[in-house]
């Protein structure tokens, strides 16, 4: 199985840039971490009072929860990062591997384990669960998974993506067009391989990596199927906001200057050309290049003014569904259990969890439960506790157009409804609980200013959402988009490959 996850190879830049980079998120540091090494003189502004974005390890009263992304797929993008800018990542962090990586359970009871990086104990797991047949077709369809990953890999995630047209060039067009079949969504493409309810709900929920809907979503979204299981689960020993805070050190270390508490107002234009920024508090920083790791729809409709050359991204972000959301508790539980590091607890309507969140714009009255309960001792209050991160898909805080998350009372009364469900499902909460602190979407959207709490921008939603997202080299010229929102998505390996094409994108103007 291809394991090739990184692109570019390190060179000095001949023509060193003043660059501006908007957003200390994963993908603001990675890039300013890139352009530094490179030779250009590069500072970061960024509104909150901490680096990382959503990648973040929370104490509360001993006990520490990974607030953001829970696990790292494709590491080999980080380890390229920091290998490309000074230093191996595993001379600073122990990267530890999930095993085993999730554990699924249903409705009625039933339940299967998958193993880390092991396709064959995977299959051998399904068929012990759910019969021979449940295991062949789950084999078939990671060949077809990983055939869409060697399809897709070098074009819609590791390039740049700058118009279909381009794959129109490709030799084998026609080839990788069957094996994508942009045509299918991934619940009709699972459909095709398998009638098993049970492995339908285990792909379904690969969709919400996206923050999107499985019958909407394209089928190419099952390479994450593949990804997780050839390239594994990882866990950072300390929390996944080890990562976060380790790249912040090395940005530092390169020279970049971060500036916190420093939200900008707006992008400044000369001749509609990006000359630097405008500070919330007035002041004015010129640069040759910005780097905006913000969401594509602040970037739009707030930080650039109306212009006709962004137009074509307005219209791109009025088409485009904003990604789901989530609601999620974080519990300090005296005591142990059973439960692994990812336990995933599968409702029997499956389906209604994503009309609910799509159509109604309500809380999922049965969702899909996913619990992480990292084994790792420097995360506990102590050997006999546990700490919980409960996440559940919820929909965007609108207010006026959907779901209020700050509605007195709503969010104290969905927490007790969903301890209710875990409890049914014979978890003990309540007689454990130490700590709990109960996060909705209009605290994700005030926290990371990411409106109405979207995770991931832009959803998958649809046949053209790839070319929905915002492009890496925005209309304007010396302004690039980086991060989830941006080319080629969410979640860490994604954000980390948009930094290296930003970073690229940056280095080959600077050479012409």
């Amino acid at each position: 199985m291809a394991r090739k996850a990184t692109m570019s190879h390190h060179r000095v830049t001949t023509s060193p840039k003043k660059v501006i980079v908007i957003g200390a998120g994963m993908a603001g540091l990675g890039c300013a971490a890139r352009l530094a090494k490179r030779g250009h003189d590069v500072t970061i502004f960024e509104a909150t009072g901490f680096a990382g974005g959503k990648c973040r390890t929370e104490w509360i009263d001993g006990y520490a929860f990974d607030t953001g992304p829970s696990l790292l797929t494709l590491p080999a993008v980080y380890r390229d990062l920091f290998l490309k800018t000074g230093k191996r990542l595993e001379h600073l962090l122990e990267l530890q591997p999930v095993d085993p990586s999730f554990s699924y359970i249903f409705h009625d009871g039933k339940r299967v384990t998958f193993p880390n990086l092991s396709h064959n104990a995977t299959v051998t797991a399904i068929s012990s669960a759910f019969g021979d047949s449940a295991g062949r077709e789950w084999h078939e369809l990671l060949l077809r998974a990983e055939a869409m990953w060697e399809s897709s890999r070098e074009s819609f995630i590791e390039g740049e993506l700058k118009s279909p047209l381009q794959l129109l060039k490709r030799r084998s067009f026609m080839r990788d067009l069957r094996t994508i079949a942009p045509w299918k969504s991934l619940s009709s493409l699972t459909d095709s391989y398998t009638d098993n309810p049970y492995l339908k709900k285990i792909i379904s929920r690969y969709a919400t990596y996206t923050g999107s809907d499985p019958r909407q979503v394209p089928a190419v979204l099952l390479t994450i199927a593949f990804v997780e299981e050839a390239f594994g689960a990882w866990h950072v020993k300390g929390g996944l906001g080890s990562l976060a805070s380790t790249l912040e050190s090395r940005v530092r270390d390169l020279g970049v200057d971060i500036q916190f508490n420093a939200p900008v107002q707006s992008i400044d234009l000369e001749n509609g050309i990006a000359q630097g920024i405008t500070l919330k508090s007035g002041e004015r920083i010129q640069s040759d290049v910005v780097v905006a790791n913000a969401d594509a729809s602040i970037i739009y409709n707030s930080l650039l003014p109306p212009i006709r050359k962004t137009r074509g991204p307005r219209a791109a972000l009025r088409k485009s569904t904003p990604s789901l959301s989530g609601f999620s508790l974080l519990l300090g539980l005296r005591g142990t259990s059973s439960l692994g590091h990812h336990t995933v607890y599968f409702p029997e309507n499956y389906d209604d969890e994503f009309d609910a969140i799509f159509k109604r714009k309500e809380p999922v009255p049965d969702p899909a439960i996913y619990i992480c309960n990292p084994q790792d001792k420097t995360m506990k209050k102590n050997a006999d506790s546990e700490s919980w991160f409960v996440l559940i898909n919820a929909p965007r805080h609108e207010p006026n157009a959907g779901c209020d998350w700050n509605e007195p009372g709503l969010k104290e009364r969905y927490a007790s409804h969903i301890i209710d469900l875990m409890e049914t499902k014979g978890l003990e909460i309540r007689s454990r609980l130490e700590v709990m602190e109960i996060r909705t979407p209009a605290d994700l959207e005030v926290r990371t200013n990411a409106p109405g709490g979207s995770i991931y921008g832009t959803s998958s939603n649809g046949a053209r959402s790839a070319f929905l997202r915002a492009k890496n080299r925005s209309p304007i010229k010396n302004l690039y988009c980086v991060g989830g929102s941006a080319h080629p998505g969410g979640g860490l390996p994604l954000v980390g490959i948009s930094a290296e094409i930003v970073a690229e994108a940056v280095e080959e103007t600077s050479e012409q």
